[in-house]
């Protein structure tokens, strides 16, 4: 294909061509696929039953996007030139994930990763070709926008209080209204209420925001009609609010530095332009942010439609003084501009002068906002949240963490991966604290972990490459030529630069719009001829459309089943809170396992189906049957830790105690801080050892002990590492000695014949109210423990001789135990 926009070759452009009603079909099917996707629940990456459903349909309707594309360019695919060779390269990322499936740690979770890459190869694909006609990807162009504009709108809907409103727009088509609303739209964590949008997740949406802010300054200067100036100005304020409303501290920290990065492409004019409209939509943004943060809360408490006009006004007045102030700049200032510093832009290095001081401006400004008082004339909860940004802040300690942890990881998985979805499955094993996290909050740490250095590398090679060749056909480009597709740079570079400090890519449609990007990016790149490949033939097409046909169909066909498969896991789910029948609720069952057979919720609902049934009728065939159904389920899902537990408890109904134990430990490295893992082993492995020494069988008595005592001597030293961890980190969920693991843990030193260790142990569990009775035997057995070697605490016995006077005989009975 032709480069449409660089050099000599802009006279071979597409967009002299009459194209045929099938490539507007294409473009149409394209665009609305665009629109669909975001509300998707942002279709994301199928790590719940609720989420696939959109998910695989997602992916169906790409593979028939890219069917349709097949039909467009069979006949005219060549490979003639560099471009196109990226529709082949980019074949590879799915490739690599699917290489990366057969050894990885969730089966489940690869194979969705797997349909994930084939959705954004097909996208890549797809925009590549369309966009190298300048008509489409004007129209494209005017799509994505008017995308983001809706989903900034949707946003305000929902954070004024009209979220019914809001919902009763998108139900039609969304898979995410729930009860009327919209899933999350308006999140709430320890920072309050957050507005995340379509996305569920605000720091996403911060990302979302800070690409698309850009986009409208840029449009806004491209701009040559005054209603598309209007329009692009109008929208810069409520971007701004949405950022700061999503208390992002990474899309705050990382706005600066996006924004200095794309000043290094603009000549002079245009990079003061972008200050300007940058600086007065900031300044009037902050103007209106303490009411419409304020509305917005009492909004979400309890809805008024005085209070709600109130804070629609606020806004919309505030983004109509800059459409005006925008459509004057424009008309009267920016041609004086650009004529002026005509000669300025000619000399060398001219445009790094605003960079630099504009790097000097964002630090003063950073400095009054986080230093001093100045924050004050922010809302509150964005003040608090600029003042905690430091080092030494716990989400940033805790990410540092994560990303060594993921490392660790990739250690163990460094050529291949250990899978799409990784993360989710080994993070509980990797972990260095007991957090809680099924994301790496970081794109390019969970990508290597996923794939490993050989993935890693095919998809940093794909996208250095398309970054190095825009960058040079950017600089060689007249005029038209940059404003054609540097929208595209801009989401790329804006989305992937935020992604180093968040999940933004598991989100489906932030990937959809990161690889339209790419491919907008090469549609416009300096894209050489290739002269050395002597097998350049017309069957090249023919060949490249079969096997990605081929492709397609497979993808298609995969995807819909799935569809089926998740449909029936939620009608499974959906019977099972309105009927008790076994038949009734296997029946969907047995459709999701038959087409995916190891899909978690689906074989966990089926077990408690079988148990169920067992512990009514004790028939055997019903444990063997979910024995069978779990056994199976985990050499897929090794780490899924509540089919483990579903196993472990099989194991309990048919009263085979020690091959529960058994399976309890195996499994305990997979979950190195799951303190109440620790606490069944502990308590467990007492249980089995004091009734195998009542049998005499000191064998398994040492052997259950010894298990037991390991267990609790990892939580010691567990809590000894927790002590080392910065101040300002969080350790995250509960990890502590309990007493009843004392006492147990106490006992089995004890009856090994280690009174020593059982007096230092149970020691930590002595409590003043001895009225409870596991505080009492810890006391009892603590004083035994003392006795055996020749010692004594006289207060605590005492004491427990006080509360009964029979915990004297009961101590002596203790001391007279022979081992």
């Amino acid at each position: 294909m032709s480069n449409p926009v660089y050099g000599k070759q802009a006279k071979r452009s597409s967009s002299v061509e009459k194209k045929p009603v099938q490539f507007w079909l294409l473009v149409v099917a394209f665009i609305a696929f665009l629109v669909w996707t975001p509300f998707q629940v942002a279709l994301f990456n199928g790590q719940m039953l609720e989420f696939e459903k959109p998910l695989f349909w997602g992916v169906a309707l790409s593979s028939i996007l890219l069917l349709l594309w097949i039909v467009n360019y069979y006949k005219s695919f060549k490979l003639v030139e560099q471009r196109d060779w990226l529709s082949i390269v980019v074949l590879l990322l799915p490739i690599t994930y699917l290489l990366s499936y057969f050894g990885a740690a969730s089966h489940y979770l690869a194979m969705n990763m797997v349909l994930v890459e084939c959705l954004y190869a097909t996208i890549f694909i797809v925009s590549l070709y369309l966009l190298q006609d300048q008509r489409a990807n004007r129209i494209i162009q005017v799509a994505i926008m008017t995308v983001a504009y809706i989903i900034v709108g949707f946003g305000f809907l929902n954070w004024f209080g009209q979220g019914k409103l809001a919902g009763t727009l998108v139900a039609w088509f969304s898979f995410g209204v729930m009860n009327g609303k919209y899933t999350d739209a308006v999140m709430t964590d320890s920072n309050g209420l957050r507005l995340t949008s379509v996305f569920q997740y605000a720091n996403t949406y911060a990302a979302f925001l800070m690409a698309f802010l850009f986009a409208a300054v840029f449009c806004l200067i491209r701009s040559k009609k005054w209603y598309g100036q209007a329009i692009h100005a109008f929208m810069l304020v409520p971007i701004i609010v949405s950022i700061l409303l999503t208390l992002s501290r990474g899309g705050l920290v990382m706005l600066p530095v996006v924004f200095v990065l794309l000043l290094l492409f603009l000549r002079p004019a245009k990079q003061i332009l972008w200050v300007i409209y940058c600086a007065i939509s900031g300044v009037i943004s902050l103007g209106i942010s303490k009411e419409v943060t304020d509305l917005g809360l009492q909004l979400n408490q309890k809805f008024a439609a005085g209070a709600a006009a109130k804070a629609w006004a606020f806004l919309l007045i505030a983004s109509l003084i800059v459409a005006a102030l925008g459509w004057v700049i424009q008309k009267f200032l920016a041609p004086k501009m650009e004529q002026g510093l005509t000669k300025a832009s000619g000399k060398k290095l001219a445009n790094l002068w605003i960079p630099v001081g504009a790097v000097v401006v964002v630090g003063v400004v950073a400095f009054l906002l986080i230093g001093t008082s100045v924050r004050d004339i922010l809302p509150q909860n964005v003040s608090t949240r600029l003042e905690n940004i430091n080092f030494k802040q716990h989400s940033v300690l805790e990410r540092i963490t994560f990303y060594e942890d993921g490392m660790k990881v990739v250690k163990d998985y460094p050529v291949l991966g250990a899978g799409g979805g990784a993360w989710a499955a080994l993070y509980e094993k990797y972990q260095n604290n007991p957090y809680t996290s099924r994301q790496a909050h970081n794109f390019f740490v969970q990508y290597l972990l996923e794939v490993g250095i050989v993935g890693f590398v095919i998809f940093m090679a794909f996208v250095i490459y398309i970054f190095y060749k825009y960058i040079r056909g950017y600089i060689r480009a007249d005029e038209e030529g940059k404003n054609s597709y540097f929208l595209y740079l801009i989401l790329a570079l804006s989305i992937l630069l935020h992604s180093i400090l968040d999940f933004n890519m598991s989100y489906v449609f932030i990937g959809i719009l990161v690889f339209v990007g790419l491919a907008g990016m090469a549609a416009g790149m300096d894209s050489q001829p290739l002269r050395k490949l002597s097998w350049k033939t017309e069957g090249a097409g023919w060949v490249y459309s079969l096997v990605v046909g081929i492709c397609s169909i497979v993808v298609l066909i995969t995807s819909i089943r799935f569809v089926q498969a998740a449909d029936a896991g939620l009608e499974a789910k959906k019977i099972v809170q309105t009927s008790t029948s076994f038949e009734e609720i296997k029946a969907p069952l047995d459709k999701d396992l038959g087409i995916r057979s190891s899909h978690p919720d689906s074989v966990q609902l089926m077990s408690s189906l079988y148990q169920s049934v067992y512990k009514q009728t004790q028939n055997d065939s019903f444990y063997n049957a979910d024995l069978a159904l779990l056994t199976d389920a985990l050499k897929k899902e090794p780490y899924n830790k509540n089919i483990i537990n579903r196993l472990i408890t099989n194991y309990q109904l048919k009263d085979e105690q020690d091959k529960a134990y058994d399976t309890l430990v195996a499994n305990a490295p997979k979950f190195n801080w799951d303190i109440n893992w620790y606490e069944r082993m502990i308590t467990q492995g007492f249980e089995l050892g004091y009734a195998a020494l009542g049998k005499g069988d000191a064998t398994s008595k040492e052997k259950y002990f010894n298990d037991g005592i390991a267990a609790f001597e990892k939580v010691q030293a567990g809590l000894k590492h927790l002590a080392t961890l910065p101040k300002e980190q969080m350790a995250g969920r509960p990890f502590s000695n309990s007493p009843i693991m004392i006492l147990d843990a106490g006992k089995m030193y004890y009856l090994n014949n280690q009174p020593d260790k059982a007096t230092n142990t149970l020691k930590m569990g002595l409590q003043q109210d001895l009225s409870d009775s596991t505080n009492r035997e810890i006391a009892r057995w603590y004083v035994a423990a003392l006795k055996k070697q020749g010692s004594n605490d006289q207060a605590v016995l005492d004491q427990l001789i006080k509360v009964d006077p029979t915990e004297k005989e009961q101590v002596e009975d203790l001391i007279k135990i022979n081992f």
